[in-house]
């Protein structure tokens, strides 16, 4: 069986936790920031668990499964 290479893209978005999770950062923080609610920019300010439904492509993209 071949080993499949890091996508880079995918590597620089996604962190891998100690249990063997994936960690992403919430989108819509980069602008438009003065319509947005403290509360809103503060919570998409942390960092959230990838989807289990996703959790298995991107795993694969990051040559961790």
């Amino acid at each position: 069986m071949t080993k499949f290479k890091t996508r880079k893209a995918v590597a620089a978005r996604f962190k891998v936790t100690g249990t063997g999770k994936l960690v992403r950062m919430r989108p819509g923080r980069r602008h438009k920031l003065a319509k947005k609610s403290s509360s809103r920019k503060r919570a998409l300010s942390r960092s959230s668990v990838v989807d289990a439904g996703q959790l298995k492509m991107y795993a694969r993209l990051m040559g961790v499964a």
